[in-house]
């Protein structure tokens, strides 16, 4: 079977949870002997080819023609895909919500959308305004797709009211983590350290995050929190959301916030083995990989309760979940980990036995797999969507 993706963030581009999902799901795939490629648009002058552990990338250039970009991208998706299929005939192809507003529904294969949370989405559980442009591209790739499934039962009965997708079955995968990858490592924390690892964005709750570190030290006078995560634009300012941020440290926590940028997926297991507890206040997700990259390391994980949250987290027994939108929430949580360490070990291995159970990649790549071929073998040219 030949799997093709559409994804515009491939690592190592920049990238959040879907180019994450993307990377890890593909070389799993790969390794069970399945065929498969990448295709996505990137910031850069030409195509490029590569081989990522035996899966195939194609990056095509994104159109730059003022008024004309969203047609030069379409026919470069199409062509790309033409080529793909030609060369090796593409069974199933997969993208997040947005993704199909480029590709032609002619193609001759079945098109899986799977919910990673697309932009109606957020922006209705966000409270934000819509853009009617990108709600008209999002529907219109509903109306390509030939299947739906997500990456959690909250983001999928939402998407389903807000873009009125009716009573039709959306089966939930849940998503994976490698724990063969992710594992606990032996590795001694270091007293008082918190990790994030994340975009750096309002919507992930950063700002209330640091707007409770001033009660966590006070209480911990060891607490420092180290912030791993690509930058994002200040919708206020239009400048840096990370320069925004330092604006808020108080002076005398100087050296207690850090802003350490980007890394590298090869170093996150390192990163959070040294911590004592890893945070996540997002306000709100689909179904957030690094929490689950958290559970699976066995360390002391804060969520935050909103949206699928309780899907990830057993609130008291596989980690703890706060209020995202009050720092004080967070500080309590926080305080409450990093004051008991009989808590944060037993939190630890809750988190490792939940992931193990729950969010195993060599479970749910058999259960992806499964899906696939009946998406395959239930698909006929003309026949409409299905949930599979």
């Amino acid at each position: 079977m030949h799997i093709s993706f559409i994804c515009h963030e491939y690592p190592p581009a920049k990238h959040g949870g879907v180019g994450s999902f993307t990377q890890t799901l593909a070389r799993k795939l790969v390794k069970t002997g399945l065929s498969v490629t990448v295709v996505g648009l990137y910031p850069q002058e030409s195509e490029t080819r590569e081989s990522d552990e035996g899966v195939a990338v194609v990056r095509q250039p994104l159109g730059k023609i003022p008024g004309l970009r969203i047609a030069e991208n379409y026919l470069r998706i199409q062509k790309a895909l033409e080529e793909i299929h030609r060369n090796q005939r593409i069974d199933l192809l997969e993208g997040a919500e947005r993704s199909f507003f480029l590709v032609s529904p002619r193609h001759p294969y079945p098109k899986v959308i799977r919910m990673h949370g697309g932009y109606v989405y957020f922006r209705k559980e966000l409270k934000e305004e819509l853009r009617w442009q990108l709600v008209q591209e999002e529907k219109r790739s509903f109306r390509v797709a030939t299947h739906v499934c997500a990456v959690s039962s909250y983001v999928a009965e939402q998407t389903r009211g807000y873009l009125k997708l009716g009573s039709m079955p959306i089966p939930v995968i849940l998503n994976p983590v490698d724990l063969e990858v992710f594992h606990p490592q032996g590795g001694e924390a270091e007293e008082g350290l918190i990790v994030y690892v994340g975009t750096v964005i309002e919507k992930k709750g950063v700002r209330q995050l640091v707007q409770a570190m001033p009660r966590v030290v006070e209480a911990c006078p060891s607490a420092r929190l180290v912030i791993y995560g690509n930058d994002s634009v200040d919708a206020g300012t239009g400048g840096s959301y990370t320069e925004r941020l330092r604006k808020l440290v108080p002076e005398q926590l100087a050296g207690r916030v850090e802003f350490a940028g980007p890394v590298g997926r090869h170093l996150i297991p390192g990163l959070l083995t040294k911590a004592n507890v890893c945070v996540y206040p997002s306000h709100m997700e689909a179904l957030p990989i690094a929490w689950v990259e958290g559970l699976a390391m066995g360390r002391a994980v804060l969520g935050a309760r909103t949206g699928p949250g309780p899907e990830v987290i057993e609130d008291g027994v596989s980690g703890l979940l706060c209020d995202p939108h009050d720092p004080k929430s967070i500080a309590e949580g926080l305080i409450r980990l990093l004051q008991d360490g009989e808590l944060r070990q037993r939190l630890g291995l809750a988190a490792r036995k939940r992931a193990e159970e729950r969010f195993s990649l060599a479970s749910l790549v058999s259960q992806n797999i499964a899906y696939y071929e009946q998406c395959v073998a239930g698909w006929r040219p003309g026949g409409g969507r299905s949930s599979g």
